[in-house]
């Protein structure tokens, strides 16, 4: 088997060198607990032993229910700094707010953001460290900001000949691998890379197809060391033990995610001003439409001026969906989004993303340039997936290359 050369695996107390297409056992993947690539310390500890490193990190860096960079302090493992993503380090800042840099009150480290004034690690920053330690939990879709801070650190480990070990962990949408190709005219801070919505990759898996597909600046290759998720395969239900952000804050929300997400670039909220975001759908202008309604409010943390603030919204409540049907078709579902088009009043208004004040028109949620109209035009959902094609199936093949679970 073809081992890339910027790629280790760490399957002991040594690196060496493990099939990414080996199949795991099924009484294992039964009988044994998933364990993340953070939990099994004794295969990196010794590796880290006399190291000056640094963690990025957020509140899902955890080992059982202790935070990734408590853990290692108390054994003792030298942690120089922390970087921090969106929604800060200990996760307390709101989608989309900048975030500065502190000093964590718990860990006495300093934290260095990179969702404020930079994005990635400078070289005076990556002076001091001989390690960078990553260990992000990821949700699966492309517009998840996760994977461009991997990227641009994985920039920044090889510009400054520095190690990178990703600690990896499952991905609870990894059985879906659905949406079309980012066209990259519709490159953004919302999707930089040719990947479709919902990627079906660990990050790990993810790091590998950046470095292997040549997505890095000027196709460098960042070598990384991998600790791999035990027990795991890519049809595994699993549930998050933390949120991994404000507004994604249950395992439903989590799960309709890949669906409900595009619904930011449209005229209609979508939960935020609400503890249960990503699960309900409204607008004022549908009422009559729906018997279903919520009022959004200012949440200090998760959406403090959101969508259609204090007024009655009326739509779809998806809190109680089955899961289940999405697993079983492994698609996107498209038909929330054709449905309240079609209920709409106002259709000059519903992609109208300057209205709906969210952080991108639709193109760049979707990465097509051509749904927009095929919504407007009454195209059934056979025929806009038929549009994804051949560029979907052309992926699905391409990921196979990168995957380290069946």
């Amino acid at each position: 088997m073809k081992i890339l050369p910027f790629i280790i695996i760490i399957a002991g107390l040594g690196f060496c060198s493990t099939s990414p297409h080996q199949p795991q056992s099924p009484a294992i993947a039964v009988k044994e607990p998933i364990k993340t690539g953070a939990e099994q310390t004794e295969k990196y500890l010794p590796y880290l032993k006399g190291k000056r490193v640094a963690i990025m990190a957020n509140l899902t860096s955890i080992i059982g229910k202790t935070h990734l960079v408590d853990s290692l302090k108390s054994l003792g493992v030298n942690i120089v700094k922390v970087f921090g993503p969106e929604h800060g380090f200990r996760g307390n800042a709101s989608a989309g707010t900048q975030v500065a840099d502190e000093i964590d009150a718990t860990s006495g480290i300093p934290v260095i953001s990179l969702y404020g004034k930079k994005n990635k690690p400078s070289k005076e920053d990556l002076a001091d460290v001989d390690i960078l330690i990553y260990d992000l939990q990821d949700v699966g879709c492309r517009f998840y900001t996760n994977i461009n801070a991997l990227v641009r650190l994985m920039e920044s480990c090889y510009e400054n000949g520095k190690e990178m070990l990703i600690l990896d962990r499952p991905n609870p949408n990894g059985y879906l691998v659905d949406g079309p190709i980012l066209d990259m005219q519709f490159k953004s801070g919302i999707g930089m890379f040719p990947i479709p919505m919902s990627h079906g990759l660990t990050v790990a898996e993810f790091a590998q197809m950046a470095n292997g597909e040549g997505w890095l600046k000027d196709k460098m290759k960042c070598t990384i060391k991998i600790i791999p998720v035990a027990n795991y395969d890519h049809d595994m239900p699993y549930t998050l033990p933390v949120k991994p952000s404000p507004n994604l804050n249950t395992h439903q929300s989590i799960m309709l995610y890949p669906s409900t997400c595009m619904f930011e670039g449209v005229y209609v909220n979508h939960g935020r001003g609400t503890y249960f975001p990503f699960t309900v759908l409204g607008s004022p202008e549908l009422k009559g439409k729906y018997d279903f309604s919520f009022t959004p409010t200012g949440i200090k943390g998760m959406a403090e001026t959101p969508l259609f603030m204090d007024q009655l919204c009326y739509g779809l409540d998806l809190r109680n969906y089955d899961i289940g049907l999405l697993r079983k078709s492994k698609q996107i579902n498209l038909q929330w989004i054709i449905e309240l088009y079609k209920a709409h009043p106002h259709k000059e208004k519903f992609f109208d993303s300057k209205l709906s004040k969210e952080m991108g028109t639709i193109e760049r949620l979707i990465g097509s340039g051509l749904f927009r109209q095929q919504i407007i035009d009454g195209k059934s959902e056979k025929e806009i997936r038929a549009s994804w094609e051949p560029g979907l199936s052309e992926y699905k093949m391409m990921r196979k290359k990168y995957l380290l679970y069946s």
